[in-house]
């Protein structure tokens, strides 16, 4: 990991998009891409707030890093990531009543998003604050890409629309909108991708990711 000091802006971001992609690659933060993703509306919206909070976190980490003492890292990492969870969520429940209706428990969880404090732990806390705004944006942009690929499809194939608009005419495969169905477009998008990554770009797969 130390050698991700040494990229370009650019590298950390296709890194975050692409190469550790929390979804696809690392198979993290799965609980998102399964509950919310019936919706592509939704599956937008929740990935515009994580990225809002990998960046902020990654950058407050940075800003404070040599103020942070390794014994008590871990708490006040929770600490600053509860923090802007708490504004996404408040901003949310103020100005954004019907997104949050729907999704709003799925926001407050972004706090436990095991991809969020990796990024804190192993990037940001060693980073300037340069480096750590690009890859907590490429780590947010790859989260939300992975939210937009899997919702687009649930909602195409489970209800026959796209951000509510009618798409395709004919009977839906309700399955694609119950937890099943995003078990298996998550799975088949998984195997997709890393079956690029290996047979084109000469990769390992999801378990070679990082």
């Amino acid at each position: 990991m130390s050698l991700m000091r040494h990229k370009s802006n650019w590298e950390l971001l296709k890194n975050g998009m692409f190469g550790e992609n929390t979804i696809f690659r690392m198979a993290i933060s799965l609980c998102p891409a399964i509950a919310v993703t019936n919706s592509l509306k939704n599956g937008i919206t929740l990935g515009v707030a994580v990225i809002f909070v990998q960046v902020m976190v990654n950058v407050t980490v940075s800003a404070l890093r040599k103020f942070i003492h390794s014994k008590i890292r871990i708490p006040i990492f929770m600490f600053i990531i509860a923090g802007y969870v708490s504004i996404i969520d408040m901003v949310m429940a103020a100005y954004a009543r019907a997104a949050y209706k729907e999704i709003g428990l799925y926001i407050q969880i972004i706090v436990a998003f095991a991809s969020i404090f990796a990024r804190a732990e192993v990037f940001a806390s060693k980073n300037r604050i340069d480096k750590a705004f690009f890859d907590g944006f490429g780590m947010g942009v790859g989260f939300l890409f992975a939210m937009i690929v899997i919702s687009f499809f649930r909602e195409l194939l489970g209800k026959g629309t796209l951000l509510g608009f009618p798409v395709v005419a004919g009977k839906p495969l309700l399955i694609m909108i119950l937890p099943a169905g995003g078990f298996l477009a998550v799975g088949l998008l998984m195997g997709f991708f890393n079956w690029i990554d290996i047979r084109f770009y000469g990769g390992k797969g999801a378990s070679g990711a990082g």
